[in-house]
């Protein structure tokens, strides 16, 4: 892939045309921290935004549910689909309400999502998806057997038209209202994890293992 993804009419910032971003670096940065995306699509004229676990290896988005579910069962058929991505880093405190705004990162991919059949991208889709969310977790516990994963489906979405915008730094007011006396800034917003709760049925005996007590982002 190249390093920058040229725009089409599809994926190009119109608004606020300054943030919009097209480089694989900033791309592959915000969908590597998103937990969450949220998948696009029409059906008989009907939409659907369906948020869904994802992962991306190398240049494709990966996605999955129930085999049985509505979105993947047209998704699967080759219909086109919306996928975005958000990352919320603050709230921005204006001293007028209507310039209020947030801190974001946030991706749109465009595209036909193609049913994996292949066992071993399947499996290493499923893989990709517990690493992301805890690092080390994949070897730890029972891996998926022949059933869950025939109930279970994977979709990998090129990204071959996608972008970025972005929003970042402090409040922008109109010039008279900089002399008012109300308070302006950022509230920055961060992933914080807690401490790690251990099932009721886990044997005590059992160590927590360093990726869940350690866990950070």
């Amino acid at each position: 892939m190249p390093e920058t993804i040229p725009p089409t009419e599809r994926t190009r910032v119109v608004r606020e045309a300054h943030r919009g971003a097209y480089d694989r670096e900033t791309i592959d940065k915000i969908l590597d921290e998103g937990f969450v995306c949220h998948v696009g699509f029409a059906v008989d004229g009907q939409p659907y935004v369906i948020p869904t676990l994802f992962a991306r290896i190398g240049d494709a988005i990966y996605f999955h549910g129930s085999a049985a579910s509505r979105m993947l069962r047209n998704v699967s058929d080759g219909i086109p689909v919306c996928v975005t991505v958000t990352l919320v880093d603050g709230f921005v405190l204006a001293r007028s309400v209507f310039n209020h705004s947030m801190n974001y990162r946030s991706v749109v991919a465009l595209g036909k999502a193609v049913l994996v059949d292949a066992p071993a991208e399947k499996l290493g889709a499923l893989r990709a998806f517990t690493e992301k969310i805890i690092p080390g977790r994949w070897n730890d516990a029972r891996q998926p057997n022949e059933k869950e994963l025939k109930a279970t489906s994977v979709l990998r979405l090129p990204l071959t038209e996608v972008s970025a915008k972005i929003r970042s730094g402090p409040p922008e007011d109109d010039g008279p209202d900089y002399a008012l006396a109300v308070w302006a800034g950022v509230i920055p917003l961060a992933f914080t994890p807690g401490a790690p709760i251990r099932d009721e049925k886990c044997d005590p005996s059992i160590p927590m293992p360093a990726y869940a007590a350690r866990y950070k982002r």
